[in-house]
């Protein structure tokens, strides 16, 4: 059985240890995002990120997205963000709206980080404070085999993974509903990638809006 800790006060450091020594042994952690259970592990891990492929029955070509808790933790990952997506960042995270960017070299797996690297800050507090103490980000696919409904309990996640998740981090139900919206504004025009929480005219609206800004300047 993997271990299932309740998120609360009480215990919160507690939690916070125990998640970050799974993670640094190549575990896989179960946590609340803004709308479904997601799959954490360790991007610099390449044994955890293929794990978690394997688990999920994933097509090895689909990318992993990943969670940072700040804008700040973007200058280690990607190269200088477009206007576009600084915009995007300012009026939609934190939030279920994934950017894409373009990545630096570095040692992350290659499923994560090839010609565009997929980003978000989650909404969720609980996520943040998790993110808010490590030293890399997370992976955050979504808690299901793939092309199943995604878990929105902590208990759906143990039907489904039982000892392949080595923790799940039990805060409730999550919302459900759709996923984060991705968004690629490395260029111009920016293309939606994938519908999701965040109408995409909604975030035309927001660039057409900043665009008019910059033309009465």
């Amino acid at each position: 059985m993997p271990q299932i800790l309740k998120v609360d006060s009480s215990s919160w450091e507690s939690t916070l240890s125990v998640t970050r020594k799974v993670l640094k042994t190549g575990g896989i952690v179960a946590f609340p995002t803004d709308t479904f259970y997601g799959l954490g592990v360790n991007p610099y891990n390449r044994i955890a990120v293929d794990k978690i492929y394997k688990i999920k029955g994933r097509d090895p070509e689909k990318p992993l997205l990943l969670l940072i808790d700040s804008i700040s933790k973007l200058e280690n990952l990607v190269e200088e963000p477009s206007a576009a997506c600084i915009k995007l960042m300012q009026t939609f995270w934190p939030g279920p709206l994934t950017l894409l960017f373009k990545p630096k070299p570095s040692s992350i797996h290659e499923n994560i980080s090839a010609d565009l690297i997929g980003i978000r800050q989650p909404g969720n507090s609980v996520t943040r404070n998790i993110l808010s103490t490590l030293d890399h980000p997370l992976t955050a696919p979504s808690a299901n085999i793939s092309g199943d409904n995604p878990a929105t309990t902590a208990k759906q996640v143990q039907d489904i993974f039982g000892e392949k998740v080595e923790l799940i981090l039990d805060a409730g139900e999550c919302k459900g509903g759709k996923p984060s919206t991705i968004i690629n504004a490395t260029d111009s025009p920016t293309r939606l990638i994938r519908a999701g929480e965040i109408d995409f005219k909604n975030i035309q609206d927001c660039l057409n809006g900043c665009l008019q800004t910059l033309r009465t300047l």
